[in-house]
């Protein structure tokens, strides 16, 4: 309860000073804020993204966007890390969770206020919920403040909650002067609060990652989820068990950490089910050594956006067996680049994987299919994507939603 009293409060504080920074910019001129673009044709874009410290989606994109805008005629790229790291003498503090969130805020937003006077963009990566409150909303407002462009970069599968719920996130996201999501799926989430989006795919490192025709086509499976909840790991597992009842031989190799992990380790073992490998974390560097030695590519998650172990199984050669929350039909083509079955269906994910083992030409065409498909995910693809953004909100492009619903939107429920 303490804990929970703590994060109330400090939402309510930063919430209570977004709308005060929000009127104070209603009445001053913009005019006098917004600065002409810099003289020298390059762009300077600020990336504020989590760090590689723990891999996840947004610090691998983030990562992945500032090594390709390295060394660019058109775009000068600075990272702006949203968990910095800590003094030594305070780096004490980091294994304390609500002490270092405290201590880290402060840090985060001086490096903010000192390095956003000197770029023409903040490109601002962003989660839902806390993470929100904590990392995008201060970045929007000291951009702001400083009258630069900003890009809100948003990544999560659970946008349609907290859109629903969070007044703070539609009032942000309704003045942010461009907003960018990385699928066809969360455009449609923000149109329906009457938010304009522009759709820029995510970037896999193909460095990485080697493409292989896999004949014969074995049963050995591979889950690159990291164990949370919505990624429904042990729906994998007792899909495999099933698997193994057919082709007894059958591998699975899960790679990923999480707080689930204990569980899914818990219901290998009251299955007794053999030849269940746990990985750990993949460095980018190391996860394309799983994929090549997988066959198949397993994913059972009910929530999701654009998952790029999917993108990276295309890529790869593995056909492409998985559950279809709200998101994964604008990833995955039934039939044609994967196989689909609904959330929570361990017996029908599992009836795929043997349908594919069954019939090798089925596997080898939704592998080239799929490999065809991971073209668009190619910096070459999307580097001009970006960049056209970048010009377009710099020219002053400003996207807006005419009469929109957002001060009535999702009334109900949380309203920080």
């Amino acid at each position: 309860m303490r804990r929970q009293f703590h994060f109330e409060a400090n939402a309510g504080a930063l919430r209570t000073a977004l709308f005060r920074f929000v009127a104070r910019k209603r009445t001053a001129p913009v005019a006098q804020k917004r600065r002409a673009p810099h003289p020298i044709g390059k762009l300077r874009v600020a990336i504020v993204a989590p760090t590689l410290r723990w891999v996840g989606g947004q610090a691998v994109q983030a990562d992945l966007l500032l090594r390709h805008w390295h060394g660019d005629p058109d775009v000068e790229a600075r990272f702006f890390p949203v968990d910095p790291h800590f003094p030594h003498w305070l780096s004490w503090t980091e294994r304390i969770p609500i002490l270092r969130t405290l201590v880290r805020q402060p840090l985060y937003i001086a490096s903010l206020c000192k390095g956003l006077k000197a770029v023409d963009i903040a490109h601002i990566f962003s989660a839902s919920y806390w993470s929100f409150l904590l990392a995008p909303a201060p970045a929007w407002a000291v951009a702001r403040l400083h009258g630069k462009k900003t890009l809100l970069n948003y990544h999560s599968g659970e946008g349609p909650d907290h859109l629903r719920k969070s007044r703070t996130a539609r009032m942000v996201l309704s003045r942010t002067d461009t907003l960018v999501v990385p699928s066809g799926y969360l455009a449609d989430v923000f149109e329906q609060f009457g938010l304009q989006t522009r759709v820029v795919p995510n970037i896999i490192d193909l460095s990485q990652f080697t493409y292989r025709e896999r004949r014969p086509l074995h049963p050995h499976l591979l889950c690159t989820r990291g164990f949370h909840p919505y990624y429904a790991v042990d729906v994998v597992v007792r899909a495999f068990a099933e698997v193994q009842r057919a082709y007894p031989d059958a591998r699975l190799d899960l790679v990923g950490k999480g707080p689930c992990e204990e569980q899914i380790r818990a219901l290998v073992q009251e299955l007794r089910i053999p030849n269940v490998d746990f990985m750990g974390v993949a460095s980018r560097h190391s996860i394309g050594e799983y994929y090549d030695r997988a066959d198949i590519f397993i994913n059972a998650s009910y929530l999701d956006n654009m998952p790029v172990s999917i993108i990276e199984a295309f890529a790869c050669g593995l056909p492409v067996i998985t559950t279809s929350p709200p998101s994964m039909r604008f990833l995955v083509d039934h039939e044609r680049t994967g196989l689909l079955s609904g959330p929570g269906d361990a017996r029908a994910l599992a009836a795929n994987v043997v349908r594919v083992l069954r019939d090798p030409a089925l596997g080898a065409w939704l592998a080239t299919n799929a490999f065809e498909e991971s073209r668009q995910y190619h910096w070459t693809a999307v580097r001009q994507q970006w960049l056209s953004v970048y010009q377009e909100l710099v020219r002053g492009n400003r996207m807006t939603a005419e009469q929109s619903p957002i001060a009535t939107a999702g009334q109900s429920g949380a309203k920080f």
